[in-house]
C-alpha cells in the first residue's frame, strides 16, 4: 500500500510549510503514529506522524524545503510497491528575493577596517563578535543547502547576542545548534581589549554638530513566518470583533499566602499565580458558560468544557497553547501542564492539537511589572482575561490602612457575543474564588 506523506494544514492560516528535519532516512522502516519529520509552521516547529507503515521509500522534498500546504513530501510504501508514478517532486519555490541593503545616514570619512565574520551583526558589542572554541572542537559546517542548523530560538538568541552560529559546535539532535550552545558561547571569557591611548582633547565647540556615522540608518528585515500571520490576523480580530473591557481590582493576600504553603510542600508541584488564575476562569466559565461561547455564523457555540488559551511570548510573536478541561483537573496537574506547554512552546516542540481549540484565554504579563492592560481577543474566541502583577499597595479596612497584595485583571468580551453585566458577572466570580483561594482545590 503506497501511502503519500503530504505538508499538513496545521492552523487555518498556514498557507506554506518548511521541513526542517527528517526523523527518518529513506529505506527506514516506518509504523503508523511514527514520528517522520519536523516542521515549521507560521506559529512552531512541528513533529508529524506516519498515517500509514511500511518503509519511507522516497523524501521528495529535502529538509529546507517549503512547499505549500498539501503538497506531497514524501512516500511511504511497501518495498515491493511501484512509486514511479506518485513520487515526483513538486517544483521548487523561488527563493524570497533579498532586501535592498539600507542607504548610510551620511558617508563615513574613515578607512574601513577589516569586517567581522558576521557582517550582520555588526550593531553587536565587539566582545561577541568572537566566540572561542576549545581546542581541536570544529566548527560547524553548513548543511547541503547552505544553512546553518540551529534551532529557531538559538538563532534569535545568537542574533541578539552577536555571535556567530558558525563558529559554534551544536550539543542538540545530529550536532543542531540549540539555545545552551549559544548561551554557553557568550558567557565564554574574551581576550582582554588592548588598552588605547586617550585622544588629545578636541577643540571647544560653540554649537553641536552631528558626527558623520558609516552605519546604516535603518534595516529592513523580513517578517518571519509567525508574525506575518500576526500581522494578517490581528487587523481580522480587533477592526470586526467589536471590544468591550472590564477591570477588576483583587485582593490576593490569601491566594498569595496559599500559594507559597503548596510550594512548601515537599513532592508537590511548583503553582504559580497564572495557575490559580486559569483554574479561577475556568470554574467561573461553568457557571457563566455565555463567556464560554464562540460566534459562529448565525449560531452562538456555547461551550460546556473549559478549554484554556495560555498566551506564552515568544522572541517571533505570541503563542497560545491550549489546556484542555481545566474544569475537572486539579490545580497541581494544571500547574504540571501550563509550564510543560510553556517550555515546549518556547523550544517549538508543540504538536499541532496543543494550539488550537481553546474556548477563552488568559494572558499574564504581570512578570514584566505591568500592572494593567488589555488584551486582543483571539478569534473565534469569546472573550480573553488580562492579568496584571501583583503589588503591595496601602488599602482602608474598617478604618485602618495596611499594607495589602492587590493585582488587577481586565476582561475583553466580544459584544456580539455576550454584554458588559455578563462579562462583569464572570469577572466578579473570577475575584471571589481567588480572594477564598481554597475553593481552588476542590
Amino acid at each position: 500500500m503506497i501511502t503519500k506523506v503530504l505538508m499538513p494544514k496545521l492552523s487555518d492560516a498556514m498557507e506554506t510549510g518548511k521541513v526542517i528535519k527528517w526523523l527518518k532516512k529513506e529505506g527506514d522502516a516506518v509504523k503508523g503514529g511514527d514520528v517522520i519529520a519536523e516542521i515549521e509552521t507560521d506559529k512552531a516547529n512541528v513533529e508529524i506522524e506516519a498515517f500509514g507503515g511500511g518503509v519511507l521509500r522516497k523524501i521528495v522534498v529535502g529538509e529546507g524545503g517549503q512547499v505549500p500546504v498539501g503538497d506531497m513530501i514524501g512516500v511511504i510504501a511497501d518495498p515491493a510497491d511501484d512509486i514511479g508514478s506518485v513520487a515526483t517532486a513538486p517544483p521548487p519555490r523561488p527563493a524570497p528575493a533579498a532586501p535592498a541593503p539600507a542607504q548610510s545616514a551620511a558617508p563615513s570619512t574613515a578607512k574601513p577596517g577589516p569586517l567581522p565574520a558576521m557582517e550582520s551583526y555588526k550593531s553587536a558589542p565587539a566582545t561577541n563578535m568572537v566566540v572561542p572554541m576549545s581546542a581541536g572542537q570544529p566548527a560547524q559546517a553548513p548543511g547541503r543547502d547552505g544553512r546553518i542548523k540551529a534551532s529557531p530560538l538559538a538563532r534569535k538568541v545568537a542574533a541578539q547576542s552577536g555571535v556567530d552560529l558558525r563558529l559554534l559546535q551544536g550539543t542538540g539532535p545530529g550536532g543542531r545548534i540549540v539555545r545552551r550552545d549559544v548561551e554557553t558561547a557568550t558567557a565564554a571569557p574574551h581576550p582582554a581589549a588592548t588598552p588605547v591611548a586617550p585622544a588629545a582633547p578636541a577643540a571647544p565647540k560653540r554649537e553641536f554638530v552631528i558626527p558623520q556615522r558609516g552605519e546604516a540608518e535603518f534595516e529592513d528585515k523580513p517578517l518571519s513566518a509567525m508574525r506575518a500571520v500576526i500581522a494578517k490576523r490581528m487587523p481580522l480580530s480587533k477592526a470586526p470583533v467589536p471590544h468591550f473591557y472590564v477591570t477588576s481590582e483583587v485582593s490576593m493576600d490569601r491566594a498569595w499566602a496559599l500559594r507559597a504553603e503548596l510550594n512548601g510542600l515537599e513532592g508537590q508541584p511548583k503553582v504559580s499565580l497564572t495557575d490559580m488564575v486559569i483554574k479561577a476562569c475556568a470554574l467561573a466559565l461553568l457557571k457563566n458558560p455565555g463567556v464560554n461561547a464562540q460566534l459562529q455564523g448565525q449560531n452562538l457555540r456555547v461551550f460546556n468544557r473549559a478549554h484554556i488559551g495560555i498566551a506564552v511570548a515568544l522572541d517571533e510573536g505570541l503563542i497560545t497553547p491550549v489546556l484542555r478541561d481545566c474544569d475537572v483537573k486539579p490545580l497541581a496537574q494544571i500547574a504540571v501542564e501550563a509550564r510543560d506547554l510553556a517550555e515546549r512552546a518556547r523550544g517549538g516542540k508543540l504538536r499541532a492539537q496543543e494550539f488550537s481549540g481553546a474556548t477563552f484565554s488568559v494572558s499574564n504579563l504581570g512578570m514584566y511589572d505591568v500592572e494593567e492592560f488589555s488584551a486582543i481577543i483571539n478569534p473565534p474566541e469569546g472573550a480573553i482575561l488580562a492579568v496584571g502583577a501583583v503589588l503591595e499597595k496601602p488599602v482602608a479596612e474598617g478604618g485602618q490602612i495596611r499594607v495589602g497584595r492587590r493585582m488587577k485583571m481586565t476582561i475583553s468580551c466580544d459584544h456580539r457575543v455576550m454584554d458588559g453585566a455578563m462579562g462583569a458577572r464572570f469577572l466578579q466570580d473570577v475575584k471571589r474564588l481567588l480572594e477564598e483561594p481554597l475553593r481552588l482545590l476542590v
